[in-house]
């Protein structure tokens, strides 16, 4: 308990944003839910529009994301597809991104891998090609929404998604939220926010709560000082412990 009131900032990756203005008093959880939900057919539903996903890529220090994602796009366009997409959908750490459009681009890329010093590609076993322009079906249901639902100040700095800075008043997390759908998760980017301080200044307790501990892993990559005073809560344990 302490920890929740003593807590000064939170940050959620993708959808997770959405659980971090609801415990920083910014959105009622039922409402988030039901945006959530929204969100998240609306998504699918842009999918199904198009074959397209993601791909995980970890690069060299050499690696061009851009010039490698361009050279997708142009590959695309030589099979006929329209207004291809390939781009940068999530910034993880340094020499890590999620690369992010048509089945076609991602899987060029990973044929060519070692011309753009990719070390590492994974398919995501994702149904498109989220945060990418390819979303933005998805746009309109989740503004609607969003309109209709009741936004307060947070209650504690959130960091946003879309541009790894504080979210300032409610406009400005409806904004966006729904710009999130389609932009790309700047989460290295927002790391390096929330940890920023003066030479000598000691390094927040940070807890991730949910399954996994992937962001924990990332944060180890990103701040390795910030990553000492770091702890995972699984949100699984306490039903389990009362199931027994």
């Amino acid at each position: 308990p302490q920890v929740v009131e003593r807590c000064v900032a939170a940050a959620g990756y993708s959808v997770g944003e959405f659980a971090a203005l609801v415990f920083a008093g910014a959105l009622g959880f039922a409402e988030a839910l039901y945006a959530v939900k929204v969100r998240a057919e609306a998504m699918q539903k842009a999918s199904e529009a198009v074959p397209s996903g993601m791909l995980s890529v970890v690069g060299r220090r050499e690696a061009n994301y851009k010039f490698a994602c361009l050279e997708a796009r142009k590959h695309c366009e030589s099979l006929g597809i329209e207004n291809p997409v390939c781009t940068v959908s999530n910034y993880l750490f340094p020499d890590s991104r999620v690369i992010a459009g048509h089945l076609q681009a991602l899987e060029f890329l990973q044929e060519n891998a070692r011309k753009y010093y990719f070390k590492r590609t994974k398919m995501l076993p994702v149904s498109g090609a989220f945060h990418t322009r390819l979303m933005e079906p998805a746009v309109e249901p989740l503004a609607e929404v969003l309109k209709s639902i009741e936004i307060q100040k947070p209650l504690l700095c959130v960091y946003s998604n879309v541009d790894g800075k504080k979210y300032m008043h409610s406009k400005h997390i409806q904004k966006l939220l729904v710009k999130q759908v389609v932009s790309p998760v700047l989460w290295e980017q927002t790391m390096h926010s929330v940890y920023e301080r003066k030479q000598g200044t000691e390094f927040p307790y940070t807890y991730e709560v949910g399954p996994g501990n992937q962001l924990g892993a990332i944060l180890k990559q990103c701040n390795l000082k910030a990553w000492k005073q770091y702890k995972h809560v699984d949100a699984l344990e306490d039903e389990e412990a009362a199931e027994t």
